[in-house]
C-alpha cells in the first residue's frame, strides 16, 4: 500500500498541487453574456410582446434540438457557412449547433411530411462570429421566428408577414422604423439585365446586401476588384440599387424598358405591386419602403425579402433619418423544404424573425438612462409580524395565501423587526403588507398596509384574498 501511495503521491506532485488555483479564470465565454433579474424582467417584457403579436395571429409553437447533424446545416447559409459551430464527434454522428431556426424549421416539416402550418418558434442559435457585443452581436444569441408554410395565393402570408414585424415594433415603442421590402427575383432579374454572369449572382447579391453599411464607391470596388465584375455591368447595377419608393417605382419598373424584358423582374415587379396594395389595406405603408439595394445575405430566399431597420434623427438640419441597424428581418424561401424532401417536393414558405438582443440593447439602455425601477419579481404582498413569536401565524397566513394563488413573501426570520419588513418592501417593490399581530388574532382580522401611502386597513381573514387581489389587479 506504501509503495502505491507513493506512486499515487508522485502523480500528484508531477500534475501540480493546488498552487495553480488562483488562476482560474471567472468569465462567461467570449460572444456570451449572463442576464441578471433586472435584465432578464426586461427581456421577459419583449418576449411576452412578441408571443402575444404571433398567438394573436393563429400561430403554434415548436420547438427543435439545439444541434442538428452536421450535413442538415452545410450548403444552407452561403458565404455565411464558416459561422457554423461543429462540436467534436460524440459517437458516430457528426453535429453542428443550430445557426439559426429557419433550417431546423424547414428540416421539421419535410421529415414529417407537413405541407401547411403557421408557427413561431423562440430559441437560441449559434454563430462563430467574431462577435461586437457592443452592437448586440453574440455567439449565442436568441432568435424570434414566425413562418407561413403551404400553398396560398401569392402575398396573402407575405403582407402578414409585414404587418406582424409592424404591430411588434409599434408595440415595443422603439422609437421611428422602416421596413425595407425588395424581392431576389427583381434582383436576379436585375443582375441579368446588368450584364452580371449566373455564376456571380450570387457573390455580387451579398456586396448589394452592404449598402446600408458602405458607400457605393466601396460596394462598386469591391465587385470590381475583388469580385472580377465588369464596370459597366456595376455602373450599370448602380443605377437600380440606389432607388427606393412606394407603387410609383414599382409602376416605373413596370416600365423599365430593360427590366420588363426580363421574366424574373418582371413576375417580381408583379407580386411586388400586389404586396403594396395588400400592405395599403393593412394601412401600413407609411413605413414601407420598396427598396432595390436590399438584398439579404442568405442563399435559401427565393422571393420577396425584407428588413425592418430604426431610424435616428441625428439632428434637427438633416432631412434624412439615419438608420441605426437591422431589428427584424425575412423572406420567402419557396426551395428550402424542398432541398430535405427525398422526392424535392417543394413547401412555399415565408418568414420573419425578430431580432431581439438588439431590441433588447437598445431597451436596455434606455432603461438606465431613464433610471427607471424594475422590479425583478412579482410578490404581491409580504406577510409580515408587529411583535414576537409569531412565526408560526406568518407561515399558517402565507400558506394560506399561496394556496390562493397570491404572490407571496415573507422573511425567514423568527422575530423579525416591523421596520425591516417594511424596508424590504421598498426596496422590492413590493405593494403590500398583511400585518399579523395579537390583537388581530383575536378579533379574527389581518392589518393590510399600502406601502406606498401607508395607508392602513383592518381586513376580515375570510375576505384577506379577495381585497390583495382587487388592490393589486388595479
Amino acid at each position: 500500500i506504501a509503495k502505491e501511495v507513493a506512486k499515487l503521491l508522485e502523480m500528484k506532485a508531477q500534475l501540480g498541487g493546488d498552487e495553480g488555483k488562483h488562476k482560474f479564470v471567472l468569465k462567461t465565454p467570449k460572444g456570451t453574456r449572463d442576464y441578471s433579474p433586472k435584465q432578464m424582467a426586461i427581456r421577459e417584457r419583449v418576449f411576452n410582446a412578441i408571443i402575444t403579436c404571433f398567438k394573436r395571429h393563429g400561430a403554434e409553437v415548436i420547438d427543435t434540438p439545439v444541434f442538428e447533424l452536421k450535413e442538415t446545416l452545410t450548403g444552407k447559409y452561403g458565404e455565411d457557412s464558416k459561422l457554423i459551430y461543429d462540436l467534436k464527434d460524440q459517437g458516430g454522428e457528426l453535429l453542428s449547433l443550430r445557426y439559426d431556426l429557419t433550417v431546423p424549421f424547414a428540416r421539421y416539416l419535410a421529415m414529417n411530411k407537413i405541407t401547411n402550418i403557421k408557427r413561431y418558434h423562440i430559441a437560441k442559435v449559434y454563430r462563430r462570429d467574431n462577435p461586437a457585443m457592443t452592437r448586440g452581436r453574440y455567439r449565442e444569441f436568441y432568435q424570434c421566428d414566425f413562418d407561413i408554410a403551404g400553398q396560398f395565393d401569392p402575398m396573402i402570408p407575405d403582407a402578414e408577414c409585414l404587418k406582424i414585424v409592424h404591430e411588434i415594433l409599434s408595440d415595443l415603442q422603439l422609437g421611428d422604423f422602416l421596413i425595407k421590402v425588395n424581392d431576389r427575383r427583381i434582383l436576379d432579374g436585375m443582375f441579368a439585365v446588368c450584364g452580371v454572369p449566373d455564376s456571380k449572382f450570387r457573390t455580387i447579391c451579398s456586396s448589394v446586401d452592404k449598402l446600408d453599411k458602405m458607400p457605393w464607391e466601396e460596394v462598386r470596388s469591391e465587385m470590381v476588384g475583388e469580385k472580377g465584375l465588369s464596370p459597366e455591368a456595376a455602373d450599370h447595377i448602380g443605377e437600380y440599387v440606389q432607388l427606393h419608393g412606394g407603387l410609383d417605382l414599382i409602376e416605373r419598373l413596370l416600365q423599365d424598358p430593360k427590366l420588363s424584358q426580363n421574366k424574373l423582374a418582371k413576375e417580381g415587379l408583379g407580386d411586388m405591386k400586389l404586396l403594396f396594395e395588400y400592405l395599403t389595406l393593412f394601412g401600413i405603408t407609411g413605413k414601407i419602403s420598396f427598396d432595390l439595394s436590399l438584398a439579404r445575405g442568405l442563399d435559401y430566399y427565393t422571393g420577396v425579402i425584407f428588413e425592418a431597420v430604426l431610424l435616428q434623427q441625428e439632428n434637427d438640419h438633416v432631412e434624412e433619418p439615419v438608420s441605426v441597424g437591422s431589428v427584424a428581418g425575412g423572406g420567402r424561401y419557396d426551395g428550402l423544404v424542398g432541398m430535405f424532401d427525398p422526392k424535392g417536393r417543394k413547401v412555399p414558405c415565408v418568414g420573419v424573425s425578430i431580432g431581439i438582443e438588439r431590441i433588447f440593447s437598445i431597451l436596455e439602455q434606455r432603461v438606465e438612462a431613464s433610471e427607471e425601477k424594475i422590479r425583478t419579481t412579482e410578490t404581491q404582498v409580504l406577510v409580515a409580524s408587529a411583535q414576537k413569536k409569531l412565526l408560526e401565524e406568518r407561515l399558517k397566513l402565507i400558506s394560506e395565501l399561496w394556496d390562493a394563488g397570491i404572490k407571496a413573501e415573507v422573511l425567514y426570520k423568527k422575530n423579525p423587526k416591523l421596520l425591516n419588513q417594511l424596508q424590504y418592501c421598498e426596496d422590492t417593490g413590493i405593494p403590500l403588507v398583511a400585518i399579523v399581530g395579537e390583537q388581530e388574532l383575536k378579533d379574527g382580522v389581518v392589518k393590510l398596509r399600502v406601502v406606498a401611502t401607508r395607508e392602513e386597513v383592518n381586513v376580515r381573514r375570510e375576505s384577506l384574498v379577495e381585497e390583495i387581489r382587487m388592490r393589486t389587479s388595479q
